[in-house]
């Protein structure tokens, strides 16, 4: 009997982490897909339209293709946000990531 109560206790416990792990799990799904739609706007727009919504880059390259990268970076509760836009030779967003950014 004790052997059985034990068993249903782990079981409880366990089968409660893993639908909290899939909660988390959902929830930053949601929240990433979010930010990819907002950043997905600027896809064709120019590069002078997207520096007028998130302001001036942090840091301005050309990658290997050539294309000019511009670099954002933030931070939310101290956890570093980076979001990169490639920007082709007709100053049109082509391209973009995001990291850690929710």
């Amino acid at each position: 009997m004790i052997k059985k109560l034990k068993f249903i206790f782990i079981s409880i416990f366990f089968l409660t982490i893993v639908s909290g792990c899939q909660t988390i799990k959902q929830k930053t799904d949601a929240i990433i897909e979010k930010e990819n739609n907002r950043l997905s706007q600027f896809i064709g727009e120019t590069s002078s339209n997207l520096q007028m919504n998130l302001g001036k880059p942090d840091e301005d390259f050309k990658n290997e293709k050539g294309n000019l990268e511009l670099v954002y970076n933030t931070k939310k509760y101290l956890i570093p946000c980076e979001r990169r836009f490639e920007v082709d030779s007709n100053s049109t967003v082509i391209g973009f990531v995001s990291n850690g950014c929710f």
